[in-house]
């Protein structure tokens, strides 16, 4: 396990109450952060990748959480979707703008979570994606927080392989940075992540 799943589900249900709730996680394919829906009414899990969501319906047949999740193919900026809250789940930092996908966020539902990269992680700027998830952040900054907290973790792997299979899919300049750890076992590195609650309440017109 790359990360302490287990601990990052604890911090998202301390942070937002999810009881009964109807969340539209948005980049809720693959299934590492399923575990929260057991708090959950229904969970939409919106992604574009279909390969996400079929690694998504195979572990919640694991977990046997297949009642609780709906999985839906589509684009963030076209699905007709509500929900009680919107669930950013490390995506924020994938949007094209991230101020126009927390804008359309609260068209959906009355609350936005944002679960994501901090900036500044070591983590990010390995995996390439330092820059993106600054913008995000900074984007997110246009916006009233009800409330915002930061976490440390730590990505962890045994051999160089595992890291390199993490990253592959993001590509340069993720491969060339990773490359110190090259023949390297037991690689930690620390991530950094954090939480963000916008209300459509606290929005002034």
């Amino acid at each position: 396990m790359a990360a302490d799943y287990p601990r990052m589900i604890r911090e998202l249900l301390a942070f937002y109450d999810l009881a009964g709730k109807t969340v539209l996680a948005v980049g809720g394919g693959g299934g590492a952060l399923i575990e929260y829906g057991r708090a959950a009414g229904r969970v939409l899990a919106l992604d574009v990748d279909p390969a996400a969501l079929d690694k998504l319906r195979e572990n919640l047949r694991l977990a046997g959480l297949e009642d609780k999740f709906e999985p839906v193919l589509g684009d963030f900026f076209k699905a007709e979707l509500k929900a009680d809250v919107v669930l950013f789940e490390f995506s924020l930092h994938e949007m094209p703008d991230p101020a126009a996908a927390v804008e359309r966020a609260l068209t959906m539902a009355p609350d936005v979570v944002v679960f994501d990269h901090w900036p500044g992680s070591p983590w990010t700027f390995l995996a390439g994606e330092d820059l993106k998830v600054a913008a995000s952040w900074a984007a997110l900054g246009r916006f009233p927080a009800a409330r915002t907290e930061s976490h440390e973790g730590i990505q962890s792997f045994t051999k160089y392989d595992e890291l390199e299979e993490k990253v592959r899919h993001l590509g340069e300049p993720a491969l060339s940075r990773i490359e110190t750890y090259r023949g390297k076992t037991d690689i930690r590195i620390p991530m950094s992540y954090g939480l963000a609650l916008v209300r459509r309440a606290d929005i002034k017109p």
